[in-house]
């Protein structure tokens, strides 16, 4: 996780995650919509795992 994915996930959450698929950009989208605070936290989360 780069710096730069960091804070693209903390200024808005749903551009970090464009490359881990739809289903994450649709989750990350629509709780960055309920609130800006779980949107990042998922963008993070979902930066931080492994898939391989």
């Amino acid at each position: 996780m780069s710096f730069g994915r960091v804070l693209l996930a903390i200024i808005f959450p749903p551009f970090a995650v464009m490359d881990k698929g739809c289903g994450s950009v649709l989750i990350v989208f629509l709780l960055t919509g309920a609130g800006w605070v779980p949107g990042v936290i998922a963008a993070l989360v979902i930066l931080n795992r492994n898939l391989k």
